[in-house]
């Protein structure tokens, strides 16, 4: 973040030369112009130092889905397809929550027809980020 701001500031300057000095309407124009309206949205990562400047992480945990998609174009249902996609997301999200795929799979397996589903705290309970999974769930160092 402290490397990236003066960076920004010295693209911001050349960007408002360039407005100066290109047509509005050229392709070159209308690119200048779109990057100086989303400024806010660019420069939003310098105020959390939780933020990413891109999102290189989550276009890589939705490259299965990419890859899924060719796939659901055969699958002999909509609803197979769409079961698909639910059991690729949950085993994105439990990767990016440090899980381990198979075993969080497992215990939801088990866990699920034993529960009440409509009750709200019972579900957050389950979630990929909740911190009452039991520790065979979470990636150990070992993995």
């Amino acid at each position: 973040m402290v490397r990236s701001k003066p960076v920004l500031d010295a693209f911001l300057s050349w960007l408002k030369i360039q407005s100066k000095k290109v047509l509005p309407k050229s392709a070159f124009g209308q690119a200048i112009s779109y990057c100086l309206n989303q400024w806010d949205k660019l420069e939003a990562f310098l105020l959390d130092g939780r933020l990413e400047i891109d999102n290189n992480r989550s276009e890589r945990s939705i490259k299965p889905f990419v890859i899924g998609r060719k796939n659901w174009l055969f699958a002999n249902t909509s609803r197979g397809a769409t079961t698909s996609a639910i059991i690729y997301s949950v085993i994105e999200t439990a990767k990016e929550n440090g899980l381990n795929p198979f075993n969080y799979l497992t215990y939801l397996f088990e866990q699920l027809p034993n529960v009440d589903t409509r009750d709200k705290n019972i579900i957050d309970s389950l979630l990929p980020w909740s911190d009452t999974l039991p520790d065979n769930c979470r990636v150990s160092s070992q993995e």
